[in-house]
Protein backbone atom coordinates (compact mmCIF):
# COMPACT_ATOMS: atom_id res chain seq x y z
CA UNK A 1 0.00 0.00 0.00
CA UNK A 2 1.23 3.77 -0.96
CA UNK A 3 1.59 5.88 1.65
CA UNK A 4 0.76 8.62 -0.67
CA UNK A 5 -2.57 10.93 0.34
CA UNK A 6 -4.56 10.91 -2.72
CA UNK A 7 -7.43 13.69 -3.28
CA UNK A 8 -10.37 11.22 -2.07
CA UNK A 9 -8.13 11.07 1.07
CA UNK A 10 -7.52 14.52 1.97
CA UNK A 11 -10.99 16.10 2.79
CA UNK A 12 -11.43 14.93 6.60
CA UNK A 13 -8.19 16.25 8.46
CA UNK A 14 -7.76 19.29 6.48
CA UNK A 15 -11.38 21.31 6.58
CA UNK A 16 -10.07 23.55 9.03
CA UNK A 17 -7.29 24.65 6.18
CA UNK A 18 -9.62 26.40 3.94
CA UNK A 19 -13.40 26.01 5.51
CA UNK A 20 -13.00 27.76 8.49
CA UNK A 21 -15.66 30.83 8.59
CA UNK A 22 -15.31 32.33 12.32
CA UNK A 23 -19.22 34.18 11.97
CA UNK A 24 -20.32 31.16 9.69
CA UNK A 25 -22.74 29.96 12.24
CA UNK A 26 -24.52 32.97 12.22
CA UNK A 27 -27.14 32.89 9.64
CA UNK A 28 -28.53 35.80 10.99
CA UNK A 29 -27.10 38.01 14.02
CA UNK A 30 -28.06 37.11 17.21
CA UNK A 31 -30.65 39.02 18.59
CA UNK A 32 -32.30 39.60 15.85
CA UNK A 33 -35.93 39.16 15.24
CA UNK A 34 -37.41 35.32 15.36
CA UNK A 35 -33.69 34.06 16.03
CA UNK A 36 -33.52 30.61 16.90
CA UNK A 37 -30.10 28.81 17.65
CA UNK A 38 -29.89 25.54 16.25
CA UNK A 39 -27.31 22.97 18.71
CA UNK A 40 -26.09 19.43 18.30
CA UNK A 41 -23.55 17.32 18.45
CA UNK A 42 -21.41 14.95 15.29
CA UNK A 43 -21.23 11.92 16.38
CA UNK A 44 -19.81 8.59 14.78
CA UNK A 45 -20.20 5.52 14.29
CA UNK A 46 -19.97 4.63 17.95
CA UNK A 47 -21.43 6.92 19.54
CA UNK A 48 -18.08 9.11 19.60
CA UNK A 49 -18.22 12.89 18.80
CA UNK A 50 -16.64 14.42 15.66
CA UNK A 51 -13.95 17.19 16.53
CA UNK A 52 -13.15 17.89 13.13
CA UNK A 53 -16.76 17.94 11.11
CA UNK A 54 -18.13 20.64 9.44
CA UNK A 55 -22.07 21.74 9.41
CA UNK A 56 -24.22 23.42 6.81
CA UNK A 57 -26.80 24.54 6.39
CA UNK A 58 -28.94 25.97 3.66
CA UNK A 59 -32.56 27.52 4.01
CA UNK A 60 -35.35 29.72 2.73
CA UNK A 61 -36.34 33.12 5.16
CA UNK A 62 -39.29 32.97 7.09
CA UNK A 63 -41.52 33.32 4.12
CA UNK A 64 -40.25 30.52 2.28
CA UNK A 65 -38.49 32.43 -0.03
CA UNK A 66 -34.95 32.48 -1.50
CA UNK A 67 -33.04 35.74 -2.55
CA UNK A 68 -31.78 33.82 -5.47
CA UNK A 69 -32.47 33.37 -8.89
CA UNK A 70 -33.14 30.37 -9.19
CA UNK A 71 -35.75 30.38 -6.81
CA UNK A 72 -38.61 29.14 -9.69
CA UNK A 73 -40.70 32.35 -7.75
CA UNK A 74 -37.96 34.59 -8.57
CA UNK A 75 -35.35 36.28 -6.38
CA UNK A 76 -37.16 37.85 -3.01
CA UNK A 77 -35.06 40.37 -2.90
CA UNK A 78 -34.95 40.28 1.00
CA UNK A 79 -31.00 39.44 1.78
CA UNK A 80 -31.37 36.56 3.57
CA UNK A 81 -28.28 34.56 2.68
CA UNK A 82 -30.00 31.42 3.90
CA UNK A 83 -26.38 29.96 4.56
CA UNK A 84 -24.56 29.14 7.22
CA UNK A 85 -21.36 27.27 8.34
CA UNK A 86 -19.99 25.63 11.61
CA UNK A 87 -16.57 23.51 12.55
CA UNK A 88 -17.85 21.09 15.06
CA UNK A 89 -15.74 21.70 18.30
CA UNK A 90 -13.07 18.94 20.33
CA UNK A 91 -16.49 17.46 22.23
CA UNK A 92 -18.15 17.56 18.63
CA UNK A 93 -20.52 20.32 19.08
CA UNK A 94 -22.34 22.97 16.64
CA UNK A 95 -24.60 25.78 16.84
CA UNK A 96 -25.95 27.71 13.87
CA UNK A 97 -28.42 30.90 14.36
CA UNK A 98 -30.88 31.32 11.93
CA UNK A 99 -34.21 32.02 11.44
CA UNK A 100 -37.43 29.47 11.19
CA UNK A 101 -37.75 29.27 7.43
CA UNK A 102 -41.21 29.59 5.97
CA UNK A 103 -42.85 26.93 3.80
CA UNK A 104 -41.94 26.66 -0.01
CA UNK A 105 -45.26 26.43 -0.78
CA UNK A 106 -44.95 22.83 -2.67
CA UNK A 107 -46.22 20.80 -0.04
CA UNK A 108 -42.93 20.31 1.87
CA UNK A 109 -42.74 21.50 5.68
CA UNK A 110 -40.40 24.14 6.69
CA UNK A 111 -37.51 22.79 6.68
CA UNK A 112 -33.19 23.38 6.36
CA UNK A 113 -30.88 21.55 4.43
CA UNK A 114 -27.80 20.27 5.71
CA UNK A 115 -24.56 19.15 4.68
CA UNK A 116 -22.01 17.01 6.57
CA UNK A 117 -18.16 17.12 5.87
CA UNK A 118 -16.24 14.83 8.77
CA UNK A 119 -13.23 13.02 8.41
CA UNK A 120 -13.48 9.47 6.59
CA UNK A 121 -16.06 10.61 4.53
CA UNK A 122 -15.52 10.31 0.32
CA UNK A 123 -18.48 12.32 0.01
CA UNK A 124 -20.85 14.94 1.80
CA UNK A 125 -23.51 13.53 3.87
CA UNK A 126 -26.87 15.59 3.35
CA UNK A 127 -29.85 15.78 5.73
CA UNK A 128 -32.49 17.81 7.06
CA UNK A 129 -33.76 19.59 9.94
CA UNK A 130 -37.45 19.74 10.27
CA UNK A 131 -39.35 21.70 13.55
CA UNK A 132 -41.42 20.06 16.29
CA UNK A 133 -43.87 22.29 16.29
CA UNK A 134 -44.62 21.89 12.84
CA UNK A 135 -46.68 18.32 13.23
CA UNK A 136 -49.33 18.95 10.75
CA UNK A 137 -46.96 19.82 8.09
CA UNK A 138 -44.17 17.22 8.98
CA UNK A 139 -47.08 14.55 8.42
CA UNK A 140 -47.71 15.83 5.10
CA UNK A 141 -44.24 16.44 3.95
CA UNK A 142 -43.31 14.25 0.84
CA UNK A 143 -40.10 13.05 2.76
CA UNK A 144 -40.75 12.14 6.49
CA UNK A 145 -43.96 10.54 5.25
CA UNK A 146 -42.27 8.24 3.08
CA UNK A 147 -39.96 7.59 6.44
CA UNK A 148 -40.83 4.67 8.74
CA UNK A 149 -41.83 7.22 12.05
CA UNK A 150 -38.58 5.34 13.69
CA UNK A 151 -36.81 6.92 11.07
CA UNK A 152 -38.45 10.18 10.29
CA UNK A 153 -37.92 11.06 13.82
CA UNK A 154 -33.61 11.22 13.12
CA UNK A 155 -35.01 14.63 11.07
CA UNK A 156 -37.11 16.60 13.39
CA UNK A 157 -35.45 18.75 16.06
CA UNK A 158 -36.24 18.65 19.34
CA UNK A 159 -37.43 21.48 21.30
CA UNK A 160 -34.56 22.41 23.97
CA UNK A 161 -34.91 26.17 25.86
CA UNK A 162 -36.72 29.15 24.32
CA UNK A 163 -35.40 30.06 21.23
CA UNK A 164 -33.18 26.97 20.75
CA UNK A 165 -33.29 23.73 19.14
CA UNK A 166 -31.07 20.32 19.44
CA UNK A 167 -30.15 18.58 16.44
CA UNK A 168 -27.84 15.65 16.77
CA UNK A 169 -26.19 14.19 13.64
CA UNK A 170 -25.41 10.37 13.88
CA UNK A 171 -23.38 9.19 11.27
CA UNK A 172 -24.05 5.60 11.41
CA UNK A 173 -24.87 3.19 13.75
CA UNK A 174 -28.13 3.07 16.22
CA UNK A 175 -30.53 6.21 15.76
CA UNK A 176 -28.38 6.69 12.13
CA UNK A 177 -29.93 10.22 11.30
CA UNK A 178 -31.38 9.69 8.08
CA UNK A 179 -29.30 10.73 4.79
CA UNK A 180 -30.41 11.90 1.11
CA UNK A 181 -29.44 10.98 -2.60
CA UNK A 182 -28.66 14.09 -3.82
Amino acid sequence: MSDLITPSQTVGPFLSLGLTWTDGHLVVPEGSPGAIRISGVLLDGAGAPVPDGVVETWQADADGRFDHPDDPRGASGSGFGGFGRCMTDDEGRFRIVTVKPGALGDGQAPHIDVTVLARGLLQHLTTRIYFPDEAEANAADPLLSSLPPERAVTLVAEQADEGELRFDIRLQGEGETVFLQV
